[in-house]
């Protein structure tokens, strides 16, 4: 690594101040740390938030699941309220990685960092969840913006995540065996009024999937979810499958995250 300073402030304003003097948030470092052990990254000053406990937490407010931006993916796995309220989720954080990354990783670092085959920006997506920062509040579909790109300025802090609840919902992947990222995976929610899909890993970036959003809220099935094109034109290809072997897994996974919600 290039030489840096190392700031660990204990309340999320410092935090806030240090962030927008120039210092780089440091959440889970899963992203971080390797890019700069691999000098492909050179922040000159680090921001660590573990110690804001205002960013750490997981509660039920106003019928929507909120979780705190530092709360790590193994808390999230085995949280009760979550398990309860919203057991895709906890499912989807119990396979994030490795119990290394889960017990290191946070869901807020995952969010910000926008990894095109990260778990995490599929629940936030497919749920119409809220990301809360310390300037605002933005829908989900207005934070995403492509590869490694959010809505996020300079200096913008998330502090927590609020997810509605859906009626059903879950998670399917099929997990790269080298690096545990999914090839590709896809998070099913269904709501009162519609379902939303959002796909990981199959493009540079997670993305919702409007033919089979509008297929599954006529008909909650398999069979409706199988009866949707997929095309391929926009997604990756790479040496870990073309981009129709994608667009056949997500219509795969589709299919299975709707029997597993459905049972």
């Amino acid at each position: 690594m290039y030489a840096f300073t190392f700031e660990q402030p204990a309340a999320l304003d410092e935090a806030q101040r240090l962030a927008a003097a120039g210092g780089k948030p440091l959440a889970g470092g899963q992203t971080l740390l390797a890019s700069m052990k691999l000098r492909l990254s050179a922040p000159e000053q680090l921001v660590d938030l573990g110690r804001c406990k205002e960013l750490s937490g997981i509660g039920l407010q106003n019928g929507e699941l909120v979780i705190g931006a530092m709360t790590r993916h193994a808390e999230v796995a085995v949280n009760p309220q979550v398990r309860e309220a919203y057991p895709a989720l906890a499912d989807l954080a119990s396979r994030i990685g490795d119990r290394q990354v889960r017990a290191m990783g946070t869901l807020g670092g995952s969010v910000a960092n926008n990894d095109p085959a990260a778990c995490y920006p599929s629940a936030v997506l497919a749920s119409g969840a809220t990301i809360v920062t310390t300037q605002r509040e933005i829908a989900a579909d207005d934070f995403f913006l492509g590869l490694f790109a959010t809505s996020l300025e300079e200096g913008e802090l998330i502090k927590a995540i609020r997810f509605p609840l859906p009626r059903q919902a879950a998670y399917e992947k099929l997990r790269q065996k080298a690096s545990h990222f999914p090839l590709v995976g896809v998070f099913v929610a269904r709501f009162d009024d519609g379902v939303r899909v959002a796909v990981t890993g199959a493009g540079n970036g997670v993305f919702r999937h409007a033919g089979l959003e509008q297929a599954l809220s006529q008909a909650f099935t398999a069979q409706a979810a199988g009866g949707v094109e997929i095309d391929a034109s926009e997604l990756n290809s790479d040496l870990h499958g073309t981009a129709a072997y994608r667009a056949n897994l997500i219509s795969v996974l589709a299919q299975r995250a709707v029997i597993k919600a459905s049972r």
